[in-house]
């Protein structure tokens, strides 16, 4: 490093020092503890190394296939169906008209609400006693009333519910900086050669905004993958464990059970699907990228 550059990385260093420090440190010490017998509750054993026996117990345990089956299904429902809904809200953001910026303040809300707060104010909502489905549905008629948290067949629907009213409004925040940057030149060139709403959008608007679409799926993909605040307060992984996701299970492993190594595992599986999705999404947006700038 020359003197020329000592400024420049003087003023990164402390940026570069927080990622290592909570980034960086984390991931390498949840991969090393994964090769190594942990218990919390027997800490006179120490640790043990055992090389990749986690692992292999980890692709023999049946809850843990069912649970990467889950979190597979929560997945690949919920992130299509947010950034379809995304595009849908943005495109009425994208239009000009009297209160718009309130309506995408208000449109933002679910997403600023705390994870929490709104697992909980949902699991009120589908209460089989005094929750709001029942009373919409069946009134009064309380003979009729189902509970969604602990049918097994609904559980799983309850927590997607939740998550893609929560997070729709974020995939429409970066779909909406997508659309803005479409030039109005086009559309006004569209319009002379008699091209209708419905060719513009497909020929146009959506052609422009795939790498933004591309990004709010890369982004509702790795928050969905990493999904535990949600089953943690709606149901805890029940019931018959049809909610039981990879993170909560390893969060039950890790602190419910102690062990800390056989938890480590899981950890290092969800970063792993983690990574080869963000590279498979990362390539496809740069494929996207270097096609725009040719036929520009």
């Amino acid at each position: 490093m020359s003197r020329r550059d000592f400024p420049a990385f003087r003023y990164l260093f402390p940026s570069l020092l927080f990622v290592c420090l909570f980034s960086l440190y984390p991931i390498s010490e949840s991969f090393r503890l994964s090769f190594y017998r942990l218990i919390l509750m027997l800490p006179w054993l120490g640790q043990r190394f055992v090389g990749w026996e986690n692992y292999h117990d980890l692709l023999t345990d049946s809850v843990a296939l069912r649970s990467l089956v889950t979190t597979l299904t929560f997945v690949a429902v919920t992130a299509p169906v947010e950034v379809i809904l995304g595009l849908c809200m943005a495109l009425v953001l994208n239009v000009s008209f009297r209160g718009r910026g309130w309506l995408r303040a208000i449109v933002l809300i679910p997403w600023a609400i705390p994870t929490v707060v709104s697992s909980q104010m949902w699991r009120f909502i589908f209460n089989d006693r005094y929750g709001l489905v029942n009373f919409f549905l069946f009134g009064d008629r309380t003979d009729l009333y189902i509970a969604p948290l602990a049918d097994p067949s609904l559980a799983p629907v309850t927590i997607m519910i939740a998550d893609i009213w929560k997070t729709s409004s974020f995939a429409a925040l970066i779909i909406l900086a997508g659309l803005q940057t479409i030039p109005a030149d086009l559309y006004e060139a569209a319009s002379v050669d008699g091209a209708g709403s419905w060719q513009r959008f497909r020929h146009i608007t959506l052609p422009l905004i795939k790498p933004a679409l591309l990004l709010a799926l890369l982004f509702r993909t790795i928050d969905a993958l990493r999904v535990f605040d949600l089953v943690f307060v709606m149901t805890q992984g029940g019931p018959a464990d049809v909610t039981n996701v990879l993170q909560f299970y390893g969060y039950k492993k890790s602190f419910g059970e102690g062990m800390i190594g056989y938890g480590s595992a899981i950890a290092v599986m969800v970063f792993g699907i983690s990574l080869l999705l963000s590279l498979l999404y990362i390539r496809l947006m740069g494929t996207r990228i270097l096609e725009k700038a040719d036929q520009g």
